[in-house]
């Protein structure tokens, strides 16, 4: 039996193996780590999958991003992945379960809109995610524009233009 357990309470050195065994050593050059760079994840909606003996088998991390606009103006959004299972524990619904985990966590929470670079038929279907508002968004590394989903939290529209990146905090 597996259990859904905070991210923060899981070594970082198990997390960076987990994501290698998913996505491979190479995985720090795609698009997603672009948009993100430099940005902590968020603890309070990233996630992990533990086994029943404890060990780490699946682990969902979501940051702090924004579009930013060509005045400079961001529209502040949470990125969501990526959302890694062990390659011997895939197909076994762990990996829909953190992301049950996060939409129900950043609705509570009343976070911002959540985005995605994924299969817009499987998160489409099981959470809403969609790649409608998304047309007027860019980021640094190639993308297929079909798979740029967002979802709204609190059922406004999410849509805007610009460049995805880290979220840059500006002083009032």
């Amino acid at each position: 039996m597996s259990h859904i357990v905070p991210l923060d309470s899981q070594p970082d050195a198990a997390i960076e193996q987990l994501l290698d065994a998913a996505f491979g050593a190479d995985r720090h050059g795609r698009t997603a780590y672009r948009i993100r760079d430099g940005m902590p994840w968020l603890p309070a909606l990233s996630f992990a999958t533990v086994d029943a003996q404890g060990a780490l088998i699946g682990s969902l991390q979501s940051w702090p991003v924004a579009l930013t606009d060509e005045d400079g103006a961001q529209i502040p959004l949470i990125m969501v992945g990526p959302v890694a299972v062990d390659p011997a524990h895939q197909f076994g619904g762990h990996g829909r379960a953190m992301m049950d985990a996060v939409v129900a966590a950043a609705r509570a929470q009343g976070s911002e809109p959540l985005m995605m670079i994924g299969d817009p038929e499987y998160y489409g279907r099981f959470w809403g995610f969609v790649a409608d508002g998304t047309a007027g968004w860019d980021a640094p590394g190639p993308f297929e524009p079909r798979r740029l989903l967002a979802l709204s939290i609190d059922g406004r529209p999410v849509g805007g233009s610009g460049m995805l990146g880290p979220r840059i905090a500006v002083a009032a």
